[in-house]
């Protein structure tokens, strides 16, 4: 009788215990994903952290933001008194950005067609380019946010404010 008591006491706690760490991953993850920045709040961030470049271009883990801009592949982006050109795409483990300030156009057609290609391709070249990158970038930075800093990742050091 005691056995069967402490058996079902032991069932019991195991069951508790398991309830309170799933309990706590989930509040985890809420947290973490909440904690996080927007990828549009690191790209202003950089932007205006490097006095509005002419051009950029650099790697953000996508596990470092929230990926508010997923599907958005060509561009306008207004920074200060500039426009960029954003040309954009998940290459996993990463998102790439490069960005060209340039006056605002139309880029919906262009858009469209970026993403036709990534669907045709199967997002295959842009994994192969992820996983690549992973062994080539050579340079990383911060960029303070308001939800503390990323660390975003470039193949080569910058120039700041060159043309190339």
């Amino acid at each position: 009788m005691a056995c069967h008591i402490l058996c079902l006491r032991n069932k019991y706690i195991t069951t508790n215990i398991k309830l309170l760490s799933k309990t706590i991953i989930i509040k985890y993850q809420v947290a973490f994903f909440f904690s996080r920045p927007t990828a549009s709040e690191v790209l202003t961030a950089y932007l205006t952290q490097c006095n509005e470049p002419p051009w950029t271009s650099y790697f953000v883990k996508q596990t470092s933001v929230v990926n508010d801009q997923f599907g958005m592949s060509n561009f306008n982006w207004k920074v200060g008194k500039s426009n960029y050109q954003i040309l954009r795409t998940g290459c996993f483990p990463y998102i790439k950005y490069h960005c060209s300030r340039r006056k605002a156009e139309d880029l919906g057609t262009s858009d469209k067609f970026m993403k036709i290609i990534k669907v045709v391709n199967f997002g295959i070249p842009c994994f192969l380019y992820g996983l690549a990158a992973t062994q080539l970038i050579r340079h990383k930075e911060i960029v303070h946010t308001s939800k503390g800093p990323v660390t975003i990742y470039f193949l080569l050091p910058e120039h700041k404010g060159s043309s190339y």
